[in-house]
């Protein structure tokens, strides 16, 4: 892996395909084993969580159903505060076992905004599943059940993660280089 630039600002290989991998697999087997019987529906948040849920479904073996939610506060590698919804889900939540699936946690305003518009419509359970988590970033006290990989504070693209719209497409993440 080698650096990268994007637009104004280069990268530097931070994880690679195969922890990526790793870390999908495990996460897949986790839900495997909680929620076999239950057929939970998966919501995932686009654009940034779409590889990743990709992966993560094909190697879950449970009966799963899928739905989508688009919803941003980024603009450029800073988080802007203010929810913006282009689309929420299509089912019907209620009694609904719901395993919201996030590319990247930070702070965490994203997350807890879905969980409570999520909880309006009375699930039987919310958890979250999430590749990447910011644990200093954070600003919640909850547990987040399915978490892949804590990461340091960094501004991080590749596999689904973005910057200005580019750099979703590279197999590995990596981080601002600099920084």
């Amino acid at each position: 892996m080698k650096q990268v630039t994007l637009h104004d600002l280069t990268f530097e290989p931070f994880i690679s395909a195969a922890e990526i991998d790793s870390t999908v697999a495990s996460l897949a087997a986790q839900i495997d084993n909680d929620y076999r019987g239950r057929n939970p529906i998966l919501l995932i948040v686009l654009n940034g969580a779409f590889i990743f849920a990709a992966d993560l479904v094909r190697k879950i073996t449970i009966p799963i159903r899928l739905d989508f939610i688009k919803i941003s506060s980024y603009k450029g590698t800073e988080s802007t505060g203010k929810m913006d919804e282009h689309f929420l889900w299509k089912s019907n939540l209620e009694g609904e076992h719901v395993i919201i699936v996030e590319d990247i946690v930070d702070t965490g305003h994203t997350l807890n905004y879905l969980k409570e518009k999520i909880g309006s419509q009375h699930p039987a359970s919310v958890e979250v599943t999430c590749l990447l988590k910011k644990p200093t970033a954070y600003k919640y006290d909850d547990h987040l059940r399915y978490e892949g990989m804590s990461i340091e504070d960094k501004f991080v693209v590749g596999y689904g993660l973005d910057y200005n719209g580019l750099g979703r497409d590279l197999d590995s993440i990596y981080k601002r280089s600099g920084s």
